[in-house]
């Protein structure tokens, strides 16, 4: 009766290059060579959804990391060098970000430690809330995001979003990542060039001190920053959609009054024609022609209604989202700023007041540019409205047609306001086009929302305005840090991009003075790279690293296959760099009898040496490995679970040579044989190479060298018929191959309703570890 319960299995269209369980639900999501996203379910290996490359994000997959909460999913992008944030309910794309180097492994850990000042701080209310606009809930603890790359390359985001620290002197590629639960090292598995240029796997230990020694900060402002950063999107989508809102039938005006000035052969101006129009109801025949055959009182009718429609939109956007937006980022930075006056607690962590100031500065600048657009876009209304009801009038009278009565009266006032739009909007235009030769400016809002360094072609008209006269009449207001300033030459794009450039500036601080706080605390060169694993996906290479959370210590896993073929290796540290581990370095010896030696049917059978081809920390007290008969006559492959209690009770010391590395000292490492008892399964028809395992789901994943064959555990339960098993793989595979090939829509579903469906199918007979969250 074979240990563990086969649940799916699959051939899939595209070769696999990552994939990831889930920390909290029975979900493995893959990536393949063509950057497609892939989100799977325990049973029978059904597919939840897939998120397909795209222009925008990038077609080539190079790793993931799973939020410790489940919800999230993040991913980076090699061709791109950008890092996805993805919501797994609806695979939708939350937040992305560029790198400046490719990122070539992540690790997304949650802070367990929890201490008085953090419980207090967690359990209090924050009033941001009673003032503020909601935004996305954080997770109640610190979790971080770790990202490694070529050079040396290691960032550390909190909450995903925001960058903490930025780390230098790791020397090599990074291959592989793990951040203590405890924050107080960081362990990086890299590969570097040695003097006579060959590839070497090395163990890094970082010292990550102040991070666990101001936690409680640490939290503080990550959460703070976190929620600036939010905003800051926010307000860019917001402007995104306002610039959707403005039309270009907006510009016809103005280019058709552009046309009209080149092709006039008259010196009279074009203020001069409409105020004729205006007072005499007389129109040169160029203007008539103007009128009637390219604006038409169809079209006017038209374009008056686009303006409304389009400003009335605008409006709405600025008061509802860019001004609640730009108040609550003011909240947050005056909160930051109170935050970097506490000198004791947060100057460490390189929190600037002067730089925060800045910020403060610039947010105001943009809140007072958005007030600007929503005056310039009501007089713009109140402007076209009176303007174009007086057009429309006088072009139904050239046509000679009927003019409502309701339209036809027109007041003294009226006219007046005509005149003086036409005197402030025509003549200005004009005096532009004869000295720079620009277009006609007359629709004033559009300026504001383009993406362009140039100043404003038509700035607001502040002559008589009595509070700008004060100021500059005013020797202590002038020059007063208290006042914001307005750019009044400049677009809201404009001021937009330098408020982000102020607030990243800001950000980055604390993120390079963090950095410059993490030192190297033990670095070890373990072996050189085989040639026999150039071509092996390096996303699926061991070395493979843990973090045991209650023992506070760093796991490293790997294999020596030159060396020794049959052993594996684990390499100990505490997580504290300052902590002595005995026996930190030990092998276990495959080359045994996989069953009990006590069984006598076993010990008839011939021993067998076995040798590791991938092996994974199930959880703190046992090793999922994927096992190959090393003699020629016995290359089956054997799924199995290792347990370490012998392995970690070794009390012979190694003394590590220190001029040495690992491999030209392995005879002296001390060895554990193992008996596996009944937890192993021999692994059929089926080429088997990786494994993926999630200890807390009891759940595995074993992927076949050419990467497209998958089979899935249930790692608790024995397989209760294996025939009956194997036949319903059989036409699951079939079936799942078939899926695959099918369009992404079809058969997929939501996150919640699978978990809710599976529940309700295998309820009775899943375990309780795998039920739903």
């Amino acid at each position: 009766m074979p240990a563990f319960r086969q649940v799916g299995e699959k051939q899939l269209p595209n070769p696999v290059l990552c994939m990831a369980w889930s920390p909290k639900r029975d979900l493995i999501a893959l990536a393949n060579t063509t950057g497609e996203l892939l989100l799977h379910r325990l049973a029978s290996f059904q597919r939840v959804w897939s998120l397909p490359p795209s222009e925008y994000t990038g077609k080539e997959i190079t790793a993931l990391a799973w939020r410790p909460d489940g919800k999230i999913l993040a991913f980076s992008l090699g061709d791109t060098k950008q890092v996805v944030l993805c919501g797994v309910e609806k695979a939708e794309i939350l937040h992305v970000f560029p790198m400046q180097n490719p990122v070539t492994c992540m690790h997304w850990m949650e802070v367990v430690e929890e201490s008085s000042a953090l419980s207090s701080f967690y359990s209090s209310e924050d009033e941001s809330k009673l003032f503020l606009p909601k935004l996305p809930t954080l997770p109640k603890r610190l979790n971080i995001l770790v990202l490694g790359g070529d050079a040396g390359f290691v960032e550390l985001y909190a909450y995903g979003m925001y960058k903490i620290a930025t780390l230098t002197g790791v020397s090599g590629t990074c291959r592989s990542l793990s951040l203590s639960s405890d924050l107080k090292s960081l362990s990086v598995i890299t590969e570097v060039r040695s003097a006579d240029n060959n590839p070497e796997i090395c163990y890094i230990q970082l010292d990550t001190g102040l991070l666990s020694d101001c936690l409680p900060e640490v939290t503080r402002m990550a959460r703070k920053f976190t929620h600036i950063s939010t905003l800051l999107q926010y307000l860019h989508l917001s402007l995104t959609c306002m610039c959707e809102a403005w039309e270009d039938i907006l510009m016809q005006m103005d280019l058709r009054l552009t046309k009209f000035v080149q092709e006039k052969n008259t010196s009279t101006q074009v203020q001069d024609e409409f105020l004729e129009l205006l007072l005499w109801g007389q129109s040169s025949p160029e203007l008539q022609a103007l009128l009637m055959n390219q604006l038409t009182v169809k079209g006017l009718k038209k374009l008056g209604q686009s303006i409304e429609s389009s400003y009335s939109s605008i409006q709405k956007l600025v008061i509802s989202h860019l001004q609640s937006g730009s108040e609550a980022l003011l909240y947050h930075l005056s909160e930051v700023k109170g935050m970097s006056l506490w000198k004791q607690k947060f100057e460490p962590l390189g929190l600037d007041s002067a730089a925060i100031e800045g910020a403060i500065t610039a947010v105001g600048s943009f809140s007072l540019k958005a007030n600007e657009l929503l005056q310039v876009i009501d007089k713009s209304m109140k402007n076209f409205k009176a303007f174009f009801r007086w057009l429309y009038v006088a072009m139904l009278r050239m046509c000679e047609e009927h003019v409502p009565p309701e339209l036809n009266k027109m007041t003294q006032k009226d006219i007046a306001f005509v005149a003086d739009f036409l005197s402030e909007h025509f003549s200005e235009n004009e005096e532009l086009f004869d000295r720079k030769g620009k277009y006609f400016n007359v629709e004033r809002v559009g300026q504001y929302l383009k993406d362009e360094d140039e100043d404003l072609v038509s700035p607001p008209n502040t002559k008589g305005n009595q509070w700008l006269k004060f100021l500059q009449e005013s020797t202590h207001l002038k020059e007063s840090p208290l006042l914001f300033p307005s750019y009044p030459q400049k677009s809201l794009h404009f001021v937009k991009r330098m408020m982000e450039g102020v607030i990243e500036q800001c950000l980055q601080k604390p993120a390079e003075v963090i950095g410059k706080s993490v030192k190297q605390a033990v670095f070890l060169p373990l072996y050189t790279v085989p040639e026999s694993s150039e071509n092996t996906p390096r996303l699926f290479e061991l070395p493979s690293l843990w973090n045991d959370k209650k023992a506070k210590m760093h796991y490293v896993l790997f294999c020596m296959p030159e060396i020794s073929p049959s052993k594996l290796y684990l390499l100990r540290k505490g997580t504290d760099p300052n902590r002595h581990i005995p026996n930190s370095v030990m092998s276990i010896d495959l080359s045994h009898h996989l069953d009990n030696p006590d069984d006598d049917a076993a010990a008839a059978q011939p021993n067998y040496a076995y040798s590791c081809l991938d092996a994974r920390f199930y959880d703190d007290e046992m090793l999922t490995v994927v096992l190959q008969g090393s003699e020629e006559e016995n290359r089956r492959r054997v799924l199995a679970q290792l347990p370490l209690a012998s392995t970690l009770s070794c009390q012979t010391e190694f003394n590590w040579e220190p001029n040495l590395r690992l491999d030209q000292q392995s005879g002296a490492i001390p060895c554990q044989e193992l008996v596996l008892g009944n937890q192993w399964r021999e692994l059929e028809s089926m080429k088997a190479q990786f494994v993926a395992v999630n200890g807390i789901r009891k759940v595995a994943c074993v992927l076949s060298a050419n990467l497209r064959h998958i089979r899935v555990f249930e790692m608790d339960v024995e397989d209760e018929d294996d025939e009956g098993a194997e036949s319903q793989n059989a036409s699951a595979d079939q079936d799942g191959l078939e899926t695959s090939m099918t369009s992404q829509g079809q058969g997929e579903e939501g996150v919640e309703a699978g978990d809710e469906a599976g529940e309700r199918r295998g309820g009775g007979e899943r375990s309780s570890c795998v039920s739903k969250d």
